[in-house]
């Protein structure tokens, strides 16, 4: 966010922040409509009409939705329909993962599809801009102890397919400021995918790094491909399962010389960097 806030001092505009509407939030909106210089909106992703968000998102010129998976299948589709209805010139979709156009539809994981829905709905129209950022897995999602892949208190890591396998990992606070980035630059960008990576690299080198930053050895095990189909297929419930299998495509990594901030020399945090600031301390 510091790093919006200097475009903001810069360029001189306004931020509006979309929050889930509920009593107390109303409440403190009429105390105080702007908190911090941002202007709240209440709303309600899963309840509210397309034509109440539209009304919203009609006020902005640029929509940055960040709302992930969590609200329910279908909101990606129904927010961006809103942003549409709503003719906003310019829209970043929930699409900070992986590149689902060339994983296709029929993954391992479903939501992926939704994704894709997305991506035929803002290429079908010309009214409204758009920019797919890709970001690969989120690094902190990769040192869950229930996605099983690096496992810090057991010092083990899981490849997941293949030791030569790679994962393109870019952190949360990158991925924020890469948005702003990307969002400034000139010329402008627009209709177009990009692609940004704190770092890619292959579960060897990920095993190898862990070893170094803990001056310990890593327990190494790998998942293949049939094995991590036999999981899903005796327990298709667990989210992990999906995502476990779905990381074994090859649009879940890129090089990071095809990157925007490779290409505009803006420094990013790789796994060494990502865990002495979260983890080792």
């Amino acid at each position: 966010m510091n790093s919006l806030e200097s475009y903001r001092q810069k360029h001189n505009f306004q931020i509006g922040v979309l929050i889930q509407r509920s009593k107390d939030t109303t409440d403190e909106i009429h105390k105080n409509p702007a908190f911090g210089n941002f202007i709240i909106e209440p709303a309600d992703l899963v309840t509210d009409s397309i034509e109440e968000l539209s009304s919203i998102f009609k006020k902005y010129d640029t929509v940055i939705c960040c709302s992930g998976f969590a609200a329910g299948n279908g909101i990606q589709i129904k927010i961006t329909k809103a942003v549409l209805d709503a003719g906003v010139r310019r829209y970043i979709p929930w699409q900070f993962g992986v590149d689902y156009d060339q994983i296709g539809r029929g993954s391992a994981q479903p939501t992926f599809d939704e994704q894709l829905d997305v991506r035929d709905l803002l290429r079908s129209q010309n009214k409204t801009h758009w920019l797919i950022i890709s970001t690969g897995m989120i690094t902190s999602f990769l040192f869950r102890e229930d996605f099983g892949v690096v496992s810090l208190k057991n010092k083990t890591v899981h490849a997941l397919g293949s030791w030569d396998h790679s994962l393109t990992l870019t952190a949360c606070e990158d991925i924020g400021a890469l948005t702003a980035a990307v969002l400034f630059h000139q010329p402008e960008l627009l209709d177009q995918i990009i692609f940004v990576a704190g770092d890619t690299l292959t579960f060897e080198e990920i095993a190898l790094q862990l070893e170094s930053l803990f001056d310990t050895p890593f327990d190494r095990n790998l998942w293949s491909i049939p094995v991590l189909r036999e999981k899903l297929e005796n327990d298709p419930i667990d989210i992990f399962n999906r995502y476990r299998l779905v990381f074994t495509n090859p649009g879940v990594t890129w090089p990071m010389s095809k990157t925007f901030n490779d290409k505009n020399n803006i420094a990013t945090k790789g796994i060494k960097e990502w865990v002495r600031e979260n983890i080792i301390k």
